[in-house]
């Protein structure tokens, strides 16, 4: 089970603003080896207990959220991206900047949530899954979101697949055809979410 993020690890506003420069650069670091650009127009992060107290720290700091209650709904929201044994969690980024590339894109890449595949060299590819809470506020029929939340949930055995490296990060959609290989950076943080 992973390490869920509690009230206990949300610091109060003026003791993060004590910890914040030092947190925030060890959270740069930790994204540049976590974030993948898949494509021309999709990255994954991926997230781990650091990068979602991050975000939960950082949306407390920018919009003052101070009560218990407001942290704790922070804290629902973003703790089923905490990995646990065997898991993985991404956030899935559509980096569109214009107008005409939202026109363009967000159609047509309806469905990007369930089409991303991990493809060990060893083994069978392991799809991603999409929880039923995202899937219920973020799936459209007609066009999709440019943020995404997928997870990976890999039996022993492709755990160590993933482990003998390497690793593949495909999209299948029909609209979005695209893999990159996970440098090894990536794969020995990611290696290090999945062993728990």
């Amino acid at each position: 089970m992973a390490a869920m993020l509690t009230l206990d690890d949300i610091a109060d506003l003026r003791a993060y603003e004590r910890e914040r420069d030092a947190f925030r650069s060890h959270v740069i670091e930790l994204k540049k080896r976590r974030r993948v650009g898949l494509g021309p127009i999709a990255t994954l992060l991926f997230e781990n207990r650091d990068t979602v107290r991050f975000q939960i720290q950082e949306m407390a700091r920018v919009e003052r959220i101070i009560t218990d209650e407001a942290i704790q709904h922070e804290l629902d929201t973003y703790n089923p991206l905490v990995p646990g044994p065997g898991q993985l969690a991404a956030t899935l980024f559509l980096e569109l900047v214009s107008e005409a590339e939202l026109r363009h894109w967000l159609p047509r890449l309806v469905g990007i949530e369930t089409a991303l595949e991990l493809r060990p060299s060893h083994g069978d590819p392991v799809p991603c899954l999409v929880d039923e809470g995202h899937a219920a506020t973020l799936t459209r029929d007609e066009v999709t979101a440019s943020v995404h939340y997928v997870h990976w949930q890999l039996r022993p055995e492709q755990v160590e697949a993933f482990a003998a490296g390497p690793v593949v990060l495909a999209s299948v959609h029909p609209a979005y055809p695209h893999e990159v290989t996970l440098p090894e950076a990536t794969h020995r943080e990611l290696l290090v979410d999945l062993r728990g």
